[in-house]
């Protein structure tokens, strides 16, 4: 499962993209499991042989003949990269109502050379949950996604096709002081969040979303059903962050809640360079990740103005904030840490978290808290992603380049996120989950240019990958590291639907460090035949591999 998400990537992405897209209902289908493939259809009978409930799987088989397949392919697809007539598609998509469903598509998909594809949530950045060059069968998680709370254990089960809109609101729905420490974006699947680590506005105080999973239950290569005891503490330590897709089909996973106050406080202050922009960033870079760890000040910057006026445009750093506590005890906190920002009182909302989870998600105008439920996002477009890891800080007259970067013509649309760490991130071993960007990071970044029509993505795709190459001397090296939840087929992968152990070290490493020789070793443990793979999946260390690279 694959899916990205960010605590600022909704709101870089309503900052950044300036049109709408809608998307069509997948409910109300009508499966006609024909084709005049007759390997397909050796596909689907053994789909129903193999089904505890045949009647019930026919219902959730969608193939190219069937009038919803269209609507059910496209509905989650976040990047419009991924939607064009070129774009591979599969030969069937499964929306399974049981685990039974997920079982009989991993045992007939191997039994007839087809390739898995996991999807629960559609926002992975560079379509792997859904886009394969091989023959290839989606399972779209999307009816998986119940929720169970329990607010006196401060746990919850949830399944994976939920979304972190649907589980914020669960959670809501039984306490106004328990949360869970995750993404802004409610639309993102939790399957792939969780399996790519996931952090949100409270990594700082309670670490990341992975590091608050307690139990998961996966369907492994061989169709069984295991749970934390079941699959033994390696395969659980893979599945908390080694990247979705790589191991098998995690259905549900237990959280361990945490316990937040009953008003949290927010903020979005605005400074362009005029107002010493420059000057205000050069010091978060100092201060942010020295906050006291109740507080989370994240930065965007990006260009604002209107670019068809010459000398009109200008840089402008957007710092977005989350404190748990009330105003009285943040303002004091700035003066004393961050007075360069000028935090005023009159800049600061006092909310319960829930409302602080609506408003970071982009609902600025009185929305329901009932908008969280819903799985329709208005951040779908063209867009391309990367990321990178700061260890010390960039120098004030360096921002100079940076700012001319997005005076480039592709560079209207760009932004670059900067997330501050510090705190409990800086207190977890790198060893503790697969992600190891712990301590002796300052921030992350994440760069995203988006566009309108899938004739201008080359250029700005060249944009992006400019950028990324300017930004070399002032990110962490040897390796280079990289989020693993903003994939980027840029590092390392080729386009074969697979990837040699050799390709796979380059992107390994920057993406878990160490722990991927860790993740390699558990992986030729529990999947062997490399059954469950994309092009930035975890390879087996297998005879197999060698002679690939050989």
């Amino acid at each position: 499962m694959k899916s990205s998400s960010s605590s600022i990537l909704s709101f870089v992405l309503l900052l950044s993209f300036h049109f709408r897209a809608t998307s069509a209902d997948v409910h109300g289908t009508d499966s006609h499991i024909t084709s005049g493939d007759a390997r397909l259809q050796d596909f689907l009978e053994c789909l129903s042989l193999h089904s505890e409930n045949s009647s019930s799987i026919s219902k959730v088989i969608y193939t190219k003949n069937n009038s919803s397949y269209s609507s059910v392919l496209q509905f989650p697809i976040q990047n419009f990269r991924f939607l064009t007539p070129n774009t591979p598609k599969p030969q069937v998509i499964v929306t399974p109502l049981h685990v039974s469903h997920v079982q009989a598509t991993i045992k007939c998909s191997q039994k007839h050379d087809l390739e898995i594809r996991i999807r629960s949530g559609g926002h992975d950045f560079e379509g792997l949950s859904y886009v394969s060059p091989v023959r290839f069968v989606i399972v779209d998680l999307i009816n998986l996604s119940s929720i169970n709370v329990d607010s006196e254990e401060k746990t919850a089960w949830i399944q994976s096709g939920a979304t972190l809109g649907q589980l914020y609101y669960r959670i809501a729905e039984k306490s106004k002081t328990l949360a869970f420490p995750a993404g802004s974006c409610p639309t993102v699947g939790i399957g792939g969040y969780f399996s790519g680590g996931g952090y949100g506005f409270m990594l700082r105080k309670f670490g990341l979303a992975a590091d608050n999973i307690v139990d998961a239950q996966i369907i492994d290569v061989k169709g069984r059903l295991l749970d934390r005891k079941s699959m033994g503490e390696d395969l659980f330590w893979d599945i908390r962050g080694g990247g979705g897709g790589n191991f098998g089909v995690v259905v549900a996973w237990k959280l361990k809640l945490v316990t937040v106050p009953s008003t949290v406080t927010t903020f979005i202050v605005v400074r362009t360079l005029e107002q010493n922009a420059t000057k205000i960033i050069h010091k978060w870079q100092y201060v942010a990740s020295k906050l006291h760890e109740d507080l989370f000040i994240d930065v965007v910057l990006l260009r604002i103005g209107n670019s068809s006026i010459k000398g009109n445009t200008t840089m402008a750093a957007v710092f977005q904030s989350l404190f748990l506590g009330g105003i009285d005890r943040l303002l004091p906190l700035m003066q004393e840490s961050f007075p360069e920002l000028g935090l005023a009182k009159e800049d600061c909302t006092e909310r319960s978290w829930i409302e602080s989870a609506l408003y970071n998600a982009g609902f600025q105008n009185g929305e329901s808290l009932d908008a969280l439920l819903s799985r329709n996002s208005s951040t779908k477009g063209f867009f391309k992603a990367k990321s990178d890891y700061v260890k010390e800080p960039i120098p004030e007259n360096d921002f100079q380049g940076i700012y001319d970067r997005f005076y480039e013509k592709e560079g209207r649309s760009g932004s670059m996120g900067l997330i501050p760490y510090g705190g409990k991130m800086s207190e977890i071993a790198e060893s503790a989950v697969p992600l190891p960007h712990r301590a002796g990071n300052l921030f992350k970044i994440l760069y995203l240019v988006t566009w309108e029509e899938d004739g201008e993505s080359q250029r700005h795709i060249d944009w992006i990958r400019r950028f990324y190459s300017y930004m070399t001397p002032y990110v962490s090296k040897k390796p280079r590291e990289a989020y693993v939840n903003y994939r980027d087929l840029d590092i390392g992968s080729n386009n074969k639907g697979h990837t040699s152990f050799k390709q796979a070290s380059i992107w390994g490493k920057k993406y878990f460090k160490n722990n991927f020789n860790r993740l390699v070793h558990v992986k030729t443990m529990v999947d062997p035949g490399n059954f469950f793979r994309h092009e930035q999946s975890i390879p087996p260390f297998s005879s197999v591999w060698k002679k690939k690279d050989d």
